[in-house]
């Protein structure tokens, strides 16, 4: 969206506080207010009563912005009871930088008749600006300068890398607390029931059965005895 499209969206301005005022009151501490001018807008500050120079009010007011109109006036009051208020200081509000960038926190001067009368601060938000991108950071707007408003500002996917996602666990550590402990579980079984009982002997009437094996045949039942009367006898 560029400037030139602004008809009918809204402007914040917050009215943080003065600074130097030029002092009105002869006898009493004056009681400044600030006042804000925008087309046929005008809005007010409350009257910070006896605050000198150095009023603090932090007030936030909602400007309808209109196309063409790119200056907001402010002028600085101080409270009489008695007769008309006092004009401490005005001054002309550019909005170029806040409705091009989308936010500005800056300080300007009060003028009056017989010169600078001081100092007032103002934060403004355009939340519908079109940040400018930044090469540097392949399309993020530079976030030092959008902080207050990060949450505004349109992140690329791949400005960061993406988060792990399982957990790198080290090889013979214990797992982390959040790792699903059913993995871990073990098989058990329920003690036996003979434990803790000495053994017993078996009875009198129990009957050894042992198998009785055959005892292991004689060498001469694997050669036969050689036959007589074959050969006749030896000469001698």
């Amino acid at each position: 969206m560029s400037i030139s499209e602004i008809h009918g969206l809204p402007l914040e301005v917050t009215v943080v506080g003065c600074y130097n005022l030029k002092d009105t009151e002869w006898v009493s501490r004056q009681d400044p207010y600030v006042c804000l001018e925008y087309g046929s807008a005008r809005l007010r500050t409350k009257t910070c009563t006896d605050a000198g120079k150095n009023p603090t009010f932090q007030e936030k007011f909602i400007f309808t912005l209109i196309e063409g109109l790119k200056e907001l006036n402010l002028v600085v009051w101080n409270s009489n009871t008695l007769i008309v208020d006092d004009v401490i200081g005005s001054g002309r509000i550019q909005l170029h930088k806040v409705l091009s960038q989308g936010f500005e926190d800056c300080t300007w001067p009060l003028q009056s008749k017989t010169g600078h009368s001081g100092q007032v601060r103002l934060i403004m938000h355009y939340p519908n600006a079109k940040q400018p991108l930044n090469w540097k950071t392949k399309g993020v707007p530079s976030l030092p300068e959008y902080a207050p408003y990060a949450p505004f500002a349109q992140l690329s996917p791949y400005a960061h890398p993406p988060a792990a996602p399982y957990p790198t666990v080290i090889p013979f550590a214990a797992p982390p607390s959040s790792y699903n402990s059913y993995t871990h579980r073990t098989t058990t079984y329920p003690p036996s029931l003979f434990v803790g009982y000495p053994p017993q002997a078996p009875p009198a009437s129990y009957t050894y059965h042992s198998r009785v094996y055959p005892p292991p045949p004689m060498p001469s039942t694997y050669y036969p005895p050689a036959p007589t009367g074959i050969y006749p006898p030896a000469p001698y």
